[in-house]
């Protein structure tokens, strides 16, 4: 077959094929281009929200720490302050003991023995515990002890009594001594008083909780 176009002809119909597919690459090119931009710019946003929400995460944990720590340190400041103020209450109220321990052993009636006196909390009044030869000597030291003449306490009330029989005591559960205030003394009685507003045996009068220690 005989071409017989001019050769001008010819040379455009070429650079047309030419044109054409570099358009082809040259759009081909921006739309891979725009391609990877989308691309860049979603992980871009997925990184920084990535990043914000680990912040914020970290940020709510740091607070957390932090006011964990600031509730134990002030548990621990109140705990501080509370004691302090029962010893300075305690050191500012001092019972004394010896003369307290005199008037008691006189307040207490025949048939009894005082065993032991506990002051656990300064505001809580005083625990006693002593031993009655019979249940009527024991309810008979609650009324000695709130009898307003000993000038002792200005109340006292029974916690509890028990009386055992001789024959519960074994040999291997107490000492010789222990059995023979077992046999004297079979009940032991608890008692828990408040000290009378203008009792001798305080160091320094309570002037606004009515005498108590």
């Amino acid at each position: 077959m005989i071409n017989l176009l001019p050769a001008d002809y010819k040379e455009n119909i070429a650079c047309a094929r030419r044109n054409r597919t570099l358009l082809n690459w040259t759009a081909g090119l921006i739309l891979s281009l725009a391609l990877m931009g989308a691309i860049i710019a979603g992980g871009y946003l997925f990184m920084r929200h990535s990043i914000n929400q680990q912040s914020d995460q970290s940020a709510a944990a740091r607070q957390q720490l932090k006011d964990d720590q600031l509730d134990e340190t002030k548990a621990k400041l109140d705990e501080i302050s509370s004691n302090t103020k029962l010893v300075l209450q305690v050191l500012s109220r001092e019972v004394l003991f010896s003369k307290l321990l005199k008037q008691l052993g006189a307040s207490l009636p025949p048939g009894t023995t005082l065993q032991s006196i506990n002051i656990d909390k300064v505001q809580g009044g005083i625990t006693l515990k002593a031993l009655a030869k019979d249940i009527q000597s024991a309810t008979q030291i609650q009324i000695n002890l709130a009898d307003p003449h000993n000038k002792i306490f200005q109340k006292a009330d029974i916690e509890s009594i028990n009386c055992t029989t001789n024959n519960s005591q074994s040999s291997t559960q107490a000492t010789t001594t222990q059995s023979a205030l077992s046999r004297l003394y079979p009940c032991s009685v608890q008692l828990r008083a408040l000290f009378a507003q203008d009792n001798p045996y305080v160091y320094i009068s309570d002037t606004s909780g009515g005498g108590q220690p």
